[in-house]
């Protein structure tokens, strides 16, 4: 089952999010988490297998420019995560496609994504669920 999150389940986004990002804290995700579900250009997509939460996806409206896409706004995926044990199972299909769904709702005819370039895996994902690679970057940063 895929739910939108509510303010309910902030804590719950907040440690999936964890398990992507796990250079955060709980508490800064719980606030993030429930900024995200109260935005009007972002939301949040849960994933359960009966009652427990198995994966989570994070998406937004950009209105900036976004590689290899040619309009405005465009849904973009901010985050996908499903629990190892759970993977192979279709929940990333189906969190993308309710991503999609309420990207459309939103008035985007484009979704994007993105991935750093040595994250085999999830271009494969990326990839397995119908996205396209647009472009290729490497950025620079200097210190002044």
């Amino acid at each position: 089952m895929i739910k939108q999150a509510v303010m309910e389940d902030a804590q719950t986004a907040a440690l999936l999010a964890l398990q992507l990002w796990p250079n955060h804290t709980l508490e800064e995700f719980s606030e993030e988490m429930a900024q995200l579900i109260n935005a009007e250009n972002a939301t949040i997509f849960l994933a359960y297998e009966d009652e427990e939460a198995v994966g989570f996806a994070q998406c937004q409206l950009r209105t900036d420019y976004v590689e290899g896409t040619h309009s405005s706004p465009v849904g973009y995926l901010e985050g996908l995560f499903v629990k190892e044990q759970y993977r192979q199972k279709g929940f990333a299909k189906l969190l993308i496609e309710r991503c999609e769904h309420w990207a459309k709702h939103k008035g985007c005819i484009e979704f994007a994504s993105d991935c750093e370039m040595q994250n085999l895996e999830s271009l494969a994902v990326h990839l397995k669920l119908g996205f396209v690679e647009a472009n290729r970057i490497i950025c620079f940063t200097k210190e002044l």
